[in-house]
């Protein structure tokens, strides 16, 4: 993984604008993961951004079942 201090170009970018999203302000580390393929981090982002906007469900809905299935895989994301 690359880190926030390492980032460069597009990849400073997308981390600049995931840490100003985030209530923690913080680059999540799930995110960090695909640091190596800014292309196909930027695309997870925004995929991401859509999935947990209030829509049928609240963001808070959203994020209690994907820490629920998280927690039933035994994945700490």
């Amino acid at each position: 993984m690359v880190d926030e201090s390492e980032a460069e170009g597009p990849l400073a970018e997308i981390y600049a604008t995931s840490k100003a999203r985030s209530v923690a302000g913080v680059v999540p580390e799930i995110l960090r993961t695909m640091s190596l393929r800014p292309d196909f981090l930027a695309a997870i982002d925004d995929a991401s951004r859509l999935h947990f906007t209030d829509g049928a469900l609240t963001r808070a809905q959203h994020e209690l079942i994907a820490s629920y299935v998280s927690a039933l895989n035994r994945c700490r994301y």
